[in-house]
């Protein structure tokens, strides 16, 4: 009898262990088709598809040979730049929330703050490196504004004044997403002093980025060869 007892109980507890893991492996089976599917999203070549359907024109092959916005915009006309524009801030906006697929019940306070923000990463990555244009998309500082309208709509407002504010003293886009982007940890750091460290570290992170991404544009600043972009008609 205590024989039959033991073997149940062994049993028992063996079918529960491998529920768990079946569990488990569907968890980590959702995780892994939740970040693929936030990088899918970031790979859309917006500037590209746009181009190619409506003007016949690839705009990574004219200007500065970028599939972002500011070369659409230059390239294609304001016709074509806002829609970009739009849809590659949305593709970063949307990214952030992906996370809401897991279960409840599985998220933490930690994952609920870490999640987004590697959502967000992955549609950025996705933006910079698609596999829908060949891996070769834009700087990433539209798709990289959404995911801070999703992450800290404060702090990416704030920066967005910065921009505008470059943007209209100096003519010069690239120097105005730089300036964002570099004014981006400081409102972290104002508005969360020592507090959502995933968001602070996740701040310097784009900063550097976006560096990375503008440092032909830097380079071409230093020299004073980077190209402004006029509102009217050239003088």
């Amino acid at each position: 009898m205590t024989v039959c007892l033991g073997g149940h109980f062994f049993f028992s507890h063996l079918l529960h262990y491998f529920e768990l893991i079946q569990f488990l492996q569907m968890e980590i089976f959702l995780a892994i088709l939740l970040f693929f599917l936030a990088y899918i999203l970031g790979s859309i070549p917006t500037a590209v598809w746009i181009g190619k359907f409506f003007y016949k024109i690839d705009v990574r092959d004219h200007g500065s040979n970028n599939a972002g916005f500011t070369n659409a915009l230059r390239i294609l006309g304001i016709k074509a730049g806002i829609p970009v524009l739009i849809l590659d801030i949305a593709k970063g906006f949307f990214a952030v929330f992906i996370f809401r697929f897991f279960p409840k019940d599985l998220l933490t306070d930690f994952t609920e703050q870490l999640f987004p923000i590697l959502f967000g990463l992955l549609a950025l990555v996705g933006h910079i490196f698609p596999v829908l244009a060949q891996f070769r998309g834009g700087k990433g500082v539209a798709t990289g504004l959404g995911l801070l309208l999703g992450l800290f709509p404060l702090g990416a407002s704030l920066a967005v004044v910065v921009f505008l504010i470059l943007l209209f003293t100096s003519r010069y886009v690239s120097l105005g997403s730089i300036a964002a982007s570099l004014s981006f940890p400081i409102w972290v750091l104002l508005w969360y002093p020592g507090q959502n460290i995933s968001l602070l570290v996740f701040s310097f992170l784009l900063t550097s980025v976006i560096l990375f991404t503008h440092r032909k544009n830097i380079g071409r600043l230093i020299k004073g060869e980077e190209n402004r972009i006029y509102f009217r008609k050239k003088p």
